[in-house]
């Protein structure tokens, strides 16, 4: 029957592309926290502000992420409402409300946005995914609103 141990060359070799490759890794690793640490950070700081005007770009840019292109939202790790033909849009307040101060999992976005981009967005709501409300909300119903 033919001995299973490694021959002690054979296993100095081993040893030796272990240690190496360890090494390696090692260093590898290392370089690479640092190189992460030295990157900012992507948030959406207070800094932030979107510059896209029409109501569907800045429907595309902050809201379909989660609500989806068609504005049907998903479920998955979360659950993100539908705004397709949403009786909750019906009065302006209620969603200019919730894009300027945010509710349950929606982050507030208003202080990213200017009262005109708040108002265009919320109009575009209201008017898109099934939706038929045309009284349109104004940059001064969104400043009354605002904290």
């Amino acid at each position: 029957m033919p001995s299973r141990l490694i021959q002690p060359t054979r296993l100095k070799r081993l040893l030796a592309a272990t240690g190496l490759m360890v090494t390696s890794l090692a260093s590898s690793a290392a370089h690479a926290d640092e190189e992460a640490r030295s990157r900012p950070l992507a948030s959406l700081s207070t800094g932030f502000r979107f510059t896209e005007q029409t109501g569907e770009d800045l429907f595309a840019s902050a809201c379909q992420g989660c609500h989806m292109p068609d504005g049907h939202g998903a479920a998955g790790a979360g659950t993100y409402p539908s705004l397709s033909k949403d009786s909750n849009l019906e009065a302006g307040g209620y969603p200019v409300y919730v894009v300027v101060r945010g509710q349950k999992a929606m982050p507030p976005v208003g202080a990213m946005m200017s009262d005109d981009q708040v108002a265009a967005v919320v109009n575009y709501l209201r008017t898109h995914f099934g939706n038929q409300y045309n009284d349109a909300v104004t940059a001064d119903d969104v400043k009354r609103i605002r904290p």
